[in-house]
């Protein structure tokens, strides 16, 4: 990127400081469909974990991956469709196509690690855009999760074939999503926002027959509110 399109390009951070009420992408669908609690007999719960920062990164790899790993303390993934995190678990970079990739991280960590890698990137092609708005992440955890993601995606999940580690973008029932297994009891969906409650009414039909339960992840203050 040459130096005049640097100083032309215009950031800003999505999380804005007025005192309005945050609604996760699924709060719609919990009103609609309601959010059976997990119990004894349930062999897959969902967890929302909504508000997190995502970021789609594009250029070339090497450069990418000497940018990242400095400001993020990672690597790219080595292999396509692989996924990586960091120590603590909480930051990942998934491989999506031969020059792209997507970061998540904790959520209001977004725009500084954009305006670091940016830094990072002066005089190399690339390009970062901020999709936090657009996304949300679903966990799918238990016994049964991956007999609900039989029902649900084209991809083939079994473990010799979707080992942990693994992320691949996917056909769901009729809609798409990235699917990613981080762990060997967790799989993750990260699911578009206007397809989210389309989603979360599919799995809640799928999953009843395993007792799906719906963990509700605590709501946010109002961005603006003091802790």
């Amino acid at each position: 990127m040459s130096n005049i399109a640097v100083e032309t390009v215009r950031t800003f951070d999505t999380r804005t400081e007025a005192k309005v009420p945050l609604e996760s992408p699924l709060a719609y669908a919990y009103r609609r469909s309601g959010a059976p609690t997990p119990t004894a007999r349930s062999r897959v719960t969902l967890r929302e974990r909504p508000f997190l920062g995502h970021l789609i990164l594009r250029g070339g790899a090497i450069v990418l991956d000497e940018a990242v790993r400095e400001v993020l303390g990672v690597s790219l993934p080595g292999e396509p469709q692989g996924l990586v995190h960091d120590a603590e678990a909480e930051r990942s970079v998934q491989w999506l196509s031969p020059d792209e990739w997507l970061v998540i991280v904790p959520g209001g960590e977004e725009f500084e690690l954009e305006n670091r890698l940016r830094e990072a990137l002066a005089g190399a092609h690339f390009a970062i855009s901020n999709a936090s708005g657009g996304q949300t992440l679903v966990e799918l955890e238990g016994e049964a999760a991956r007999e609900l993601l039989m029902k649900s995606v084209i991809y083939d999940v079994h473990p010799g074939h979707f080992p942990v580690g693994k992320g691949v973008t996917t056909v769901f029932a009729k809609t798409t999503v990235i699917l990613r297994r981080p762990s060997e009891t967790r799989w993750e969906l990260v699911v578009r926002r206007s397809f989210a409650d389309y989603t979360y009414r599919w799995l809640l039909d799928a999953g009843e027959e395993y007792g799906i339960g719906v963990a509700r992840s605590p709501r946010p203050a109002a961005s603006g509110d003091n802790p």
